[in-house]
């Protein structure tokens, strides 16, 4: 979970376009020609994010008494550790520090995810799933602004999250009570907020101002109408 200054003669525009996996439809275009961070800045928050997924996803495996529920984590954690180590390794090929481009982030991520941990573990496991799947759209969108690198992150982020493994445990934890459903959709719309601030501080925050904030208000429309989808796949109100 900000007047832009716009000069024509610098470089060229980028597109931002977000497209939520597995649409084929025509997606939102925003012009983000200045907004969009520098490339370190983009890899090094995309690789810290899934590193803190696989943290909070490992502390749900040690809470869980339940083997079945260990297993199934498990396999979404692998998924995380596997994106971070992609983009690791992304890092290290154009000759970059991993460690010296997630560090400026660590403290507000980890801030970010320390607001997600829920009372209980299954709050704390719905938070993975809804603002993993928010944030990973934006980083997508984002992707398109990066020529052959940004690529590379988006076939890495577009590979199997198994986040499925979270969505069996959700839906049969609200099936089997009721006061679990209402519980959790409301846990959920709490979070939006603080997942979208996040997707603000990705882009360059000098050239951000509160007077344009329309300019961007597709894109945050177009995560919302994800975040709905994935909300009703899962029986939730959203």
């Amino acid at each position: 979970m900000a007047k832009w200054f716009w000069n024509r003669s610098k470089a060229p525009r980028r597109t931002l376009m977000l497209r939520s996996r597995g649409d084929q439809g025509g997606a939102t275009r925003v012009d983000f020609a200045e907004l969009a961070p520098e490339l370190n800045r983009f890899l090094g928050q995309a690789a810290y994010l899934q590193l803190g997924y696989f943290e909070t996803l490992t502390r749900l495996i040690r809470a869980t008494p339940d083997l079945s529920e260990k297993e199934a984590l498990s396999r979404a954690a692998g998924a995380t550790l596997t994106k971070h180590r992609a983009i690791v390794d992304l890092i290290v090929d154009r000759g970059e520090d991993p460690t010296q481009l997630m560090l400026p982030f660590r403290e507000n991520l980890d801030a970010f995810r320390r607001k997600t941990i829920g009372a209980r573990p299954r709050e704390t496991l719905l938070a993975v799933y809804i603002t993993a799947g928010m944030l990973d759209d934006f980083y997508l969108a984002l992707a398109s602004s990066y020529g052959d690198t940004g690529e590379r992150v988006r076939e890495i982020l577009s590979e199997d999250d198994a986040r499925h493994e979270i969505v069996a445990i959700i839906q049969e934890t609200i099936e089997s009570d009721e006061e679990w459903r209402s519980l959790l959709s409301m846990w959920a719309r709490r979070l939006v907020g603080d997942t979208i601030l996040v997707c603000r501080s990705a882009l360059r925050p000098e050239r951000l101002a509160a007077a344009d904030d329309e300019r961007i208000e597709p894109v945050y429309t177009e995560l919302m109408g994800a975040h709905a989808r994935r909300m009703d796949a899962m029986g939730l109100a959203s």
